[in-house]
């Protein structure tokens, strides 16, 4: 079978990576490392939080998926017709306001604690 190649991904603009830092400082129990290349936060080794090209993506519990995208968020697709189902993007306006994207992130924190945390080094088996 032959290889995939992985798809080449859209920097994120530097404002967007800049207030992503500012946002994630007000949470130092949140673990910052890339995913793809991009800013991303983790909690017990999952990811909850991060950017994906102009895009704030948020980790929620699979009930509180609906009620995030009748408050505006949108299906996150990394690669199209691939849907993550546990994670959803951001409305612009709520990545700019400080209370809204609070509730985002705390949101996001929280399924992370809510999750088994990940062993170091553990490598998932196809």
């Amino acid at each position: 079978m032959p290889k995939s190649e992985m798809p080449s991904f859209t920097k994120s603009p530097p404002e967007l990576i800049e207030r992503f830092a500012a946002v994630m400082d007000r949470y130092p129990d949140v673990e910052r490392r890339k995913m793809f290349g991009y800013p991303a936060g983790f909690v017990g080794g999952n990811m909850v939080t991060g950017l994906f090209a102009d895009q704030w993506v948020v980790r929620l519990a699979e009930g509180d998926v609906a009620a995030a995208l009748g408050r505006g968020a949108s299906g996150f697709e990394p690669t199209p017709g691939r849907t993550m189902k546990s994670f959803v993007a951001i409305p612009r306006a709520d990545v700019a306001d400080d209370v809204a994207i609070a509730g985002w992130v705390e949101q996001g924190i929280a399924r992370g604690r809510s999750m088994p945390a990940k062993e170091a080094g553990a490598k998932k088996r196809r």
